[in-house]
């Protein structure tokens, strides 16, 4: 069995607020951890049925790219979604509001 590990190293300063942090995989092409602005870590605890979240940003961030960020990432659970479910009618009605949402945040597509 084939096993890849995931590392996020998050670098904070003097109040705990992050800012740098690096992300590597070894299933990557790249050798060297790359730097991101933020991240949203979603696990689900089948014992406890609930998620185990992490979200994380960089304390320079640009609120515009937070936007983006939401944007894309709501778009994204859309697609796990109906890759997950098949349930073709609720991801449409995300695909709509991810575009309210888009138009709200005068997201450029």
């Amino acid at each position: 069995m084939k096993t890849a590990e995931i590392k996020l190293t998050v670098q904070l300063d003097d109040n705990n607020i992050p800012e740098k942090i690096l992300w590597e995989s070894t299933d990557s092409k790249n050798k060297e951890a790359l730097p991101v602005q933020a991240f949203m870590l979603s696990l689900w605890d089948q014992s406890y049925q609930n998620t185990l979240k992490i979200d994380l940003w960089t304390k320079d961030m640009p609120v515009d790219e937070m936007k983006r960020f939401f944007y894309e990432t709501l778009q994204t659970m859309g697609d796990t979604f109906l890759r997950a479910t098949g349930e073709k009618n609720i991801v449409e009605d995300l695909r709509d509001y991810c575009a309210h949402f888009a138009d709200k945040m005068d997201i450029k597509k």
